[in-house]
């Protein structure tokens, strides 16, 4: 097992990888500037095949390593791949005393679209992590304005 960088070298590797997974989202821009890490796994063929080999083990299908290798080292594989591209999370802070309901969403109609704007520098989306008590009702009046509930559940890690 090896990990290294991404060349472009490898894009038919990765390519295969996207469409082995079956998810229907479109490959994306592995040239894009807002990947900032892409990372590859490369197993050699023997390493690959005994994982295979090891799930399944009881199919009469299975192949062990020496075969598959040929009786010789053969050129290591991508196995996987780890792609991080930049994207951006928006807040929304305001006094819920402020004005009247409609003032407020008035208000909000007006600074969602200048952040629109500045938030069209270089990203390829925004993401709004709305909290549980107003998400049904704040969702819906997102979703009016071009946003999507993203059916894909989201998790989140601190970087150290």
């Amino acid at each position: 097992m090896r990990i290294r960088e991404y060349t472009p070298a490898d894009f038919e590797a990765v390519r295969r990888l996207h469409a082995a997974q079956g998810f229907g989202y479109p490959l994306p821009d592995l040239e894009s500037p807002l990947f900032v890490s892409k990372l590859l796994l490369e197993d050699s063929r023997e390493e690959a095949a005994e994982g295979r080999e090891e799930s399944d083990a009881s199919s009469p299908l299975a192949v062990n390593a020496e075969s598959l290798a040929g009786g010789a080292p053969r050129k290591p594989s991508v196995t996987m791949a780890i792609l991080v591209r930049l994207t951006a999370e928006t807040y929304l802070l305001h006094d819920p005393s402020a004005g009247t309901p409609r003032r407020r969403w008035q208000n909000f109609l007006a600074l969602h679209q200048a952040a629109r704007h500045a938030a069209a520098r270089g990203l390829d989306d925004v993401q709004a992590f709305l909290p549980p008590r107003i998400a049904r009702a704040f969702g819906r009046r997102l979703e009016r304005l071009g946003w999507r509930r993203d059916p894909w559940p989201c998790f989140s890690r601190r970087v150290p």
